[in-house]
C-alpha cells in the first residue's frame, strides 16, 4: 500500500521526530548539539517556521514547531538535516546516511496538547535516565521556558504568554506544569500519533482539520463509509 504523504499543515503546531539510522548516536559532543541547533535555527527563519520546543537526545531529536506555510516544515528539516549530515560525516571520517528515513511528524491540538508536549519534550531525558530533574539537561528547551537562560532559537507559543502576566509567573507556571509531568497515557498518544503520523486532538478539532486537507488525519477515517441497508433488511 502507498505510503500516505505527511500531513503538514500551516498555523498549527507539528511534533516532530527524527531517529539516527538504526537508533545510532547522532552527536559526539556538545558541539555537534551546538551545530544542529543552529542550522535548525537558521532554516526556521528562512522558511517561516516558529520553533516552540526541542529537546536532542543521543540517538534521535524532537521538535514542536508550526510552520507559516505548507511547505515550511519539510523544507527547514530538509535543509538543516542535509547540512548537518555533511558537518557530521566529516568530523567523524564517516559516509552515508545519519538518519532513519524521512521526520516523522502529526498535527497537534493546541488546547489539549501543546503544553503536555511541551513537558513530554523536557522529560524525555528524564525518562532516558540521563538527568534526575529535566533543569539538569543542557539540551532542551526547559531551561528557557523555566527562566534558566534565554535561547533566541525559540518562538513561545501564545498558550505559553498566557500561563502568567509577568515572566517570572510564566516560568514558575511552567516549571511546576513539567515537574507535575503528564500522564502514561498523554505520553503514549504523543508519542504513538508523532511515529503514526495520524492528527492528536479532540473529536471537533479533527473535524475542523479534515476540512483543510484532503489527506486522511485519523487511522478511523481510512476505508468507505458504510453502505447503507438495502430495503427489507436490517442493521447488525
Amino acid at each position: 500500500m502507498a505510503r500516505l504523504p505527511r500531513l503538514t499543515l500551516p498555523g498549527y503546531p507539528h511534533h516532530m521526530i527524527q531517529r539516527g539510522n538504526n537508533r545510532q548516536a547522532v552527536f559526539s559532543c556538545a558541539a555537534d548539539h551546538q551545530m544542529l541547533l543552529g542550522l535548525l535555527g537558521e532554516s526556521a527563519r528562512k522558511f517561516g517556521v516558529a520553533l516552540h520546543a526541542y529537546v536532542l537526545m543521543d540517538n534521535h531529536f524532537h521538535l514542536l514547531a508550526t510552520p507559516s506555510t505548507a511547505d515550511g516544515l519539510p523544507q527547514m528539516m530538509q535543509a538543516a538535516g542535509r547540512r548537518y549530515v555533511r558537518y557530521y560525516n566529516d568530523s567523524q571520517g564517516r559516509f552515508g546516511t545519519l538518519w532513519e528515513g524521512r521526520y516523522r511528524a502529526t498535527v497537534v491540538d493546541a488546547e489539549r496538547y501543546l503544553l503536555p508536549c511541551m513537558a513530554y519534550l523536557d522529560l524525555n531525558p528524564v525518562r532516558a535516565g540521563l538527568v534526575a530533574e529535566a533543569k539538569d539537561y543542557l539540551w532542551s528547551s526547559h531551561g528557557h521556558y523555566a527562566g534558566l537562560r534565554v535561547d533566541s532559537l525559540l518562538t513561545p507559543h501564545p498558550l505559553v504568554w498566557a500561563l502568567g502576566n509577568t515572566p517570572f509567573a510564566r516560568e514558575a507556571a511552567y516549571a511546576e506544569l513539567v515537574r507535575a509531568g503528564i500522564t502514561l497515557e498523554q505520553q503514549d498518544l504523543l508519542t504513538r500519533s508523532a511515529l503514526s503520523g495520524w492528527a492528536l486532538g479532540g473529536e471537533d478539532f479533527l473535524a475542523e482539520l479534515q476540512k483543510r486537507t484532503e489527506r486522511r488525519v485519523t487511522k478511523n477515517r481510512a476505508g468507505r463509509p458504510p453502505m447503507a441497508p438495502k430495503e427489507g433488511s436490517s442493521a447488525g
